[in-house]
């Protein structure tokens, strides 16, 4: 019995379904070659604003313990470069806080929230993790790609407004599918709403943040289920002398 249903099993094809994403070389996330656009020689430095902004951060650290501010102040000067970590950044951050430029450089390199090559006026990330897959994330990619003219995610549109990259978890699972624009969660989306995000951004406008479905922050879109009646106030059913 057991032979025959080893010669069975031997006699089926066994298949699986085999998933494959675009080869990245290593040496093009973390490896720095110089560009017209990024070398060491185009000058940065924080304007006043941000230099008080930065020295206020160092303040917050015992001076033997400022280069803990490398990440907030990476992101200060990310923000001022028009929202991406060029290597002038990097090597102003470490001279700023007295560290070896190499220290910097893996700070900069590990965290994916800094961009290390340049973005659109408008930097859409649109969340794929599970939670917002099931939710239709997939349309909502497919979505933000074809209505911005057909670009892939990691592309910036020919007219430098929008730049498109596919992340992980962001944060609001409940109010899945969702993205982000610059600093803003746009949540409950269908390809509708998505649509009338990026034409709003388009013609200059910021749509509202938020949910897109109507619905206050997370709560049920069924409305209340709990906590309906009036609560409990100070003392309510316990004994008279505790009232």
């Amino acid at each position: 019995m057991l032979s025959a249903l080893s010669s069975r099993l031997a006699s089926r094809t066994l298949s699986r379904g085999i998933s494959t994403t675009c080869a990245r070389r290593s040496d093009a996330l973390f490896v720095h070659r110089d560009t017209k656009y990024n070398n060491p020689k185009i000058a940065f430095e924080f304007d006043s604003e941000n230099k008080k902004r930065a020295d206020e951060i160092i303040s917050r650290y015992p001076p033997q313990y400022k280069k803990a501010a490398v990440i907030p102040l990476l992101d200060l000067g990310q923000r001022q470069n028009k929202g991406w970590t060029s290597i002038s950044v990097m090597n102003y951050v470490a001279n700023l806080l007295g560290m070896p430029p190499m220290r910097v450089y893996e700070v900069a390199t590990f965290y994916t929230m800094f961009n290390r090559e340049p973005i659109g006026e408008h930097f859409v990330q649109v969340c794929t993790t599970t939670p917002c897959m099931l939710r239709g994330s997939t349309d909502i990619l497919k979505t933000v790609c074809s209505h911005l003219g057909g670009i892939h995610p990691g592309e910036t549109t020919e007219d430098g407004k929008f730049t498109v990259v596919e992340v992980e978890c962001q944060g609001a699972c409940s109010n899945a599918p969702m993205v982000v624009v610059g600093d803003d969660f746009y949540e409950d989306l269908t390809p509708e709403s998505t649509k009338k995000i990026l034409d709003a951004f388009a013609s200059g406008t910021k749509p509202k943040p938020g949910p897109q479905s109507g619905r206050q922050t997370s709560e049920n879109s069924a409305g209340l289920t709990t906590l309906t009646t009036k609560p409990y106030g100070p003392g309510e059913f316990c004994s008279p002398e505790f009232q």
